[in-house]
Formats: C-alpha cells, sequence, structure tokens
C-alpha cells in the first residue's frame, strides 16, 4: 500500500499483521480525496486538523498530512494496528505533526484541551456499527469544528443509521466499500 499524492506520494505504508485491520484502498483513498479537495464543503486539507479513527495503518490521516494537512492525531486501541503507525510515522518523519492515542474511538472522552478537528476520518470494523457510535461519541465530546467535516467508510452493503442533525453531503461507493461525507448542523 502506497501514499497516492502529496509530498509523500508513492511512499510505502506498513500495515498491521493479522486480519483484524482492513486498509482503505489506494483508489478509494483517491477518490475520497478528491471528493474532500475538489467539493463544495468549505473545507480544506491545507493547514488542516486531522483526527483519524480506527487509525489501523493510519493511511487516511498519513495522505491528509501529504496533501498539506498541519496536524493529525491518530485512535486505534490495537497493538498491531498502532505498531504498523508508529513504523509508518517514523518513516515519513511525521513525529511533530501527529500523535498516537490508544483508545475505543467508539466511546472517546470530551476533547477538552485537544480542541476540535477540521476533518475526522472513521474506517471501523464493517458491521458492527462503530462508525455510528464514534459519530455520537465525537459529537457528545466536542471533537468536531461546527464547519468540519466527519468521512466515514462503511461496507457499501450497510444500512447506515444517522443521528439527527447530521447531513449527508456526499455519498459513494468504492469496491465493496461507501464512503459518506457528513456534516453536523444546528
Amino acid at each position: 500500500m502506497r501514499v497516492v499524492a502529496g509530498k509523500f506520494r508513492g511512499r510505502i505504508l506498513h500495515t498491521p499483521s493479522g486480519v483484524d485491520t482492513r486498509p482503505t484502498s489506494q483508489r478509494a483513498r483517491e477518490a475520497m480525496f478528491n471528493v474532500l479537495q475538489h467539493g463544495n464543503f468549505g473545507a480544506e486539507l491545507a493547514g488542516a486538523r486531522i483526527l483519524d479513527l480506527f487509525a489501523g495503518s493510519g493511511a487516511l490521516g498519513i495522505e491528509a498530512l501529504s496533501r498539506g494537512a498541519e496536524y493529525c492525531i491518530f485512535v486505534d486501541d490495537a497493538l498491531p494496528a498502532r505498531a504498523a503507525l508508529r513504523q509508518n510515522i517514523d518513516a515519513l518523519g511525521l513525529g511533530g505533526q501527529t500523535r498516537i492515542f490508544r483508545r475505543d474511538a467508539s466511546h472517546l472522552n470530551p476533547a477538552g484541551n485537544l480542541g476540535a478537528f477540521d476533518i475526522i476520518f472513521a474506517d471501523p470494523p464493517y458491521d458492527r456499527h462503530l462508525g455510528e457510535a464514534a459519530l455520537q461519541s465525537v459529537i457528545k465530546g466536542g471533537w468536531l469544528k461546527p464547519d468540519g467535516l466527519f468521512v466515514l467508510e462503511e461496507r457499501k452493503t450497510a444500512e447506515i443509521k444517522l443521528p439527527e442533525g447530521v447531513e449527508v453531503l456526499d455519498q459513494r461507493s468504492h469496491g465493496e466499500a461507501q464512503v459518506l461525507i457528513l456534516r453536523v448542523v444546528g
């Protein structure tokens, strides 16, 4: 797996061992970031603060950093994922722009001093409704800026139940996945 674009374009990303992590494909990442960068959502990657939930290898957050994001916090509770993520961060020299948190991304504490983020990626294990739980946790904990975006990847056939006050700005399918770009309104 490689970084698709930006200053780290073509660099290899290590993936966690085992079958518990399913990295977002290069094609899906490319399509996702094209929509983010060229859509009319009012969110910019340049200088953005990113939160990568269920981070795995960190491919989504690293792709955002490669394309100009300023800072990223990666959240994953699996040891193999955090090991691969640390290896990728070290190989790309991103230590000063990143932090790794060992937490359950579907049950976050309040953001507190960490502040709110411009874009939050959530790529949870499929078919367990963890993305919806993470979204509710993000809203309750104040993790997302009022004009920020929540990008959720889930199995293409999954029925996603969004909480009230969340609007779908874009929804697309890529292979076995669907990607929703969401905004909390009101």
